[in-house]
Parts: C-alpha cells; structure tokens; sequence
C-alpha cells in the first residue's frame, strides 16, 4: 500500500495531530470567530431596533401632538435614541422654566437654551457611545486575526521542515501533515478576519449616518424651544 495514499488530512485528525502551539492558535481563532459572530447579531438587532423606534418618534413628533402629552407618555418608559434626546431635553426645560416652588416662572431663567442643548449633547454621546460598544473588538479582530493565523502557518511550516530533516525524506506522508497544519491556521484566521472587518465598516456607517440623524433632531428641537423662550419673553 502507497503509504502516502495512507495520510489522514480530516479536519479533526489535524488539529489532534497539530502541535500544541498550533492547536492553541485554532482554538483561540475559533473562540474569537464565535465571539465576533455573536457581537455581529448583537448589533443587527440593535441597530434595528433604534431605527424601528426613532422612525414611530419622529412620527408621533411631527403629527403635531402637544409636546407636554407625548413627554408624559414616554418619560415613564426606558427610550432609546431620538426619544431619548427628546425626554432629556423636555425634563431640563421643564425644570428650568419652573420655580422651585413648582409654580410656572413669567419668564425662563437665563441660560435655559444652553443648558438644554448641553443635556441634548450629553445624551446624544451616551447614545452613540451605546451603539459603538464593542465595535473596538471587531475592529481588533479584523486586524489581528490574519496574523494570528499566519502565526500559526509558520508553525506548521517549521513542523514540516522538521519532519524532513528527522526521517530524511521529503514524502508526502512527511510533509502533508504539516502544510495542512499551515493551511487550516490560515483559513480560520481569514474564517474571523474576513467577516469582522466587513461588519465593522458596515456598523461604524450605521452608526455615524445615525449620529448625524440625531443630531439633526437635536437642532431642530432647539430651534423649537428657541422659538418658545422668545414667546415668553
């Protein structure tokens, strides 16, 4: 029997068969690849989760409903997003334009408008900073991850050229092992690399054309209480 016709190149018997440092960088590529994979649906479903909710706000907002009614209806409730925005914003004017006696003042407190604008700033950060929780690890992944596994092509490499110079030979029996070794390191760091760094250009887009959606809100929300601060005066 050709005993090169006997050499076992599954998947399983290469990564028992690996070196212990090539079997640790399998490993740790395949743990990384599942964390990646469980971040990529963490975040589609956020995403669109903020955009379904930001689409029935901005609906509600512009159909022309009291501002004072649409605030009671969601200051009780956890908001994400544009709605977010809003309950801070409303929350500050309201305690700004009132006495501490909680009596209406006949006129708002200087500084109302920058105070209300500075909450929008902070809450519009604490939004996007939600959004972009764990994109760092994506983006690590997808530099890293091609390196790791070239690490672990080396390896194998030297494990086939070590082989050849123990028996003598350069047979396929000898070598194979250690070139798939090579191989299946490359392919599962390209496995992690590959699908993180498409994701997380895709998600660093999303979440910046929804920054700039917020913060288009943001100035006309305060061009809105702008125009309410003059009719007070």
């Amino acid at each position: 029997m050709n005993p090169d016709a006997a050499v076992d190149l599954s998947i399983f018997q290469l990564f028992v068969n690996a070196h212990i440092v090539v079997q640790l960088v399998v490993f740790g590529l395949l743990a990384v690849s599942v964390w990646c994979w469980a971040i990529i649906a963490e975040k589609l479903f956020q995403l669109a989760r903020v955009h379904k909710e930001t689409d029935k706000f901005e609906q509600v907002f512009w159909s022309g409903q009291s501002l004072d009614e649409l605030y009671q209806a969601l200051a009780q409730r956890r908001n994400v997003g544009m709605a977010a925005l809003f309950v801070a914003a409303m929350r500050e004017w309201k305690r700004s334009t009132e006495r501490e006696s909680g009596e209406a003042a006949s006129r708002p407190m200087p500084g109302v408008q920058l105070r209300v604008e500075k909450v929008m700033d902070v809450t519009l950060s604490r939004e996007v900073e939600q959004l972009e929780r764990r994109l760092t690890v994506l983006a690590t992944v997808g530099s890293t991850a091609a390196f790791v596994g070239l690490f672990g092509t080396v390896w194998g490499i030297m494990t086939s050229f070590q082989a050849i110079g123990t028996t003598g030979t350069a047979s396929l029996a000898t070598v194979a092992p250690g070139i798939a070794e090579a191989l299946f390191a490359t392919a599962l760091g390209l496995f992690a690399a590959i699908p993180a760094i498409i994701f997380y250009n895709k998600f660093d887009s999303d979440v910046a054309r929804y920054a700039a959606r917020l913060e288009g809100f943001a100035d006309e929300f305060a061009a809105i209480l702008s125009r309410q601060i003059d009719k007070t005066i």
